[in-house]
């Protein structure tokens, strides 16, 4: 797919990672192309898998939830596709990798507070069968790179 993207589609993706609700009008006058080859790149690069979806970024503390933690896990191995859909259902969990370390797999989890992350993570997660093993790193701050278009 990567091979596909030129440095017109890279422009368009990088005005719609900041700004998803920009309308085709709008990102063919930033980009310098006509309407119809916007419309079209986007089409594209939706149909292709390069755009997986448009949607509204939410503040966790916003929508009551302010705690939030990365956890790590160790498992046994053989059970990862299993494990995987399992960590996918457990409420909170926003985020789920599979990396190569001292860890098995990483979550990123959004709780309520600080009981609402230990129900998470000790009687969901835990009693999933297969985790052998969690840590939990509680973030006392988090922030993101500005993005700019």
């Amino acid at each position: 797919m990567a091979e596909d993207v030129d440095g017109v589609d890279r422009q368009i993706l990088d005005v719609l990672a900041v700004d998803g609700r920009i309308s085709i009008r709008a990102l063919a006058e930033r980009v310098h192309i006509s309407r119809a080859n916007a419309y079209a790149r986007v089409e594209r690069l939706r149909s292709s898998g390069v755009i997986l979806g448009f949607r509204a970024e939410v503040s966790p503390e916003a929508v009551g939830l302010r705690t939030s933690a990365y956890v790590t896990l160790n498992l046994h191995q053989t059970e990862w596709r299993t494990v995987q859909q399992r960590l996918l259902q457990v409420p909170g969990v926003v985020h789920v990798a599979l990396v190569g370390g001292e860890f098995d797999v990483v979550l990123l989890v959004r709780a309520r507070d600080n009981a609402d992350l230990r129900r998470v993570v000790l009687d969901e997660v835990q009693a999933i069968e297969g985790v052998t093993s969690t840590r939990t790193l509680l973030f006392f701050d988090e922030s993101e790179p500005a993005r700019h278009g």
